[in-house]
């Protein structure tokens, strides 16, 4: 009875006066937009720049932009839309023969169903491996052609959207089991591949990847045999895959030291071998802790893809300033940036998205 007397002498027996309700999205935004003078200040100057330029950038855009004609309709006017009409062809495949661009088409789709497939978590299974080796193989098959009836095309013709996609897959495809055996090879207690995967890994975060790119391109085939070539794209894929390994296994390798060494001891003590203590404990937490900067890692290596051209790809952005060299138009920069822009933000943006979406609802420790 002592004890029950101490705990009622801490117990709160008068009622707690109501809460006001939180204060809305709108009431927040305000809060914030004019929280201090200086925010104040700021959100005033911003405001009126904007309210500057959007008049000026709706002339230019809608007012007096041309929508349609050739390129004397554009000149002393406002945007050319016309431009990316008739362009966009180019700007998206490239030199890519007109008459089989829809392999590239097909390509494009191949890869997009194949993203959409492997969204959902429960999909994350040894046949959605299959599924994209499959699909891999055959997206090669349709672009280069020279089997099944399909038109020999070169690797040298190939551009756009589809070359970008196509590194951006393969070059984080190919990279993360190697960064993977990075990350670990750096931990490891081993002296042989931990100092490799230092070397390896300091000496790639090292370079800028337009160097590691022109290495690819002009050293690597003076170094191999005469007579033996390697395609360009071969080249360029091996270029971005040793690069995005490096950086990826600095971010896993992060994970991995954010796992507690407790959760490794507990699966030796279960009897699991190192293989499957690191497969189903130690790598899913790694990978849940690190989501946000891979997702930045990914990000950075689609645009790594622009930097393709020094080895003689034309990706999206290489494709669009061909298609400004055409003397019968104004060279219209802006639209064709913009176009280019906007579906360089569509692929980061849905890769962000996605990304927040799988570390909120993803729990920890998943072996999935």
């Amino acid at each position: 009875m002592s004890n029950v007397t101490h705990i009622e002498a801490f117990v709160r027996r008068e009622a707690l006066a109501a809460l006001p309700p939180p204060p809305g999205r709108d009431a927040a935004l305000w809060k914030t937009l004019f929280s201090s003078v200086g925010n104040a200040a700021a959100t005033l100057l911003i405001g009126g720049v904007l309210l500057a330029a959007i008049p000026q950038l709706m002339s230019w855009a809608v007012v007096h932009g041309v929508w349609n004609g050739d390129g004397d309709a554009c000149r002393d006017a406002g945007a050319c839309w016309a431009f990316l009409r008739a362009k966009y062809p180019m700007i998206l495949f490239g030199i890519y023969p007109s008459a089989e661009r829809w392999r590239p088409i097909l390509v494009i789709a191949v890869i997009l169903a194949l993203t959409l497939w492997t969204l959902p978590r429960s999909h994350w299974t040894r046949t959605t491996v299959g599924l994209w080796i499959a699909g891999t193989l055959a997206v090669l098959v349709l672009m280069g052609g020279g089997i099944f009836g399909l038109t020999p095309v070169p690797t040298s013709a190939w551009g756009g959207l589809p070359i970008t996609l196509l590194l951006t897959v393969l070059s984080v495809g190919l990279g993360f089991p190697f960064a993977v055996m990075l990350a670990l090879g750096r931990q490891s207690t081993m002296p042989v591949p931990r100092y490799l995967s230092i070397g390896l890994i300091e000496i790639t975060r090292g370079l800028p990847l337009l160097s590691i790119l022109f290495i690819a391109s002009i050293l690597l085939p003076l170094m191999l045999p005469e007579g033996f070539t390697i395609d360009k794209l071969a080249r360029a894929l091996a270029a971005l895959t040793v690069f995005s390994a490096a950086y990826i296994a600095e971010v896993l390798r992060g994970g991995l030291q954010g796992v507690p060494t407790g959760q490794g001891e507990a699966a030796r003590a279960l009897g699991l071998s190192w293989f499957q203590m690191t497969r189903l404990i130690i790598l899913p937490q790694a990978i849940r802790k690190v989501i946000p900067p891979l997702t930045s890692t990914v990000v950075v290596v689609v645009k790594n893809t622009s930097l393709v051209l020094v080895v003689g790809l034309f990706d999206l952005l290489s494709s669009g300033r061909a298609a400004l060299v055409d003397p019968l138009w104004p060279a219209p920069y802006t639209e064709t940036y913009i176009m280019i822009a906007a579906t360089y933000f569509v692929i980061c943006f849905g890769i962000s998205r996605y990304a927040l979406r799988l570390e909120r609802t993803m729990p920890n420790g998943s072996s999935t």
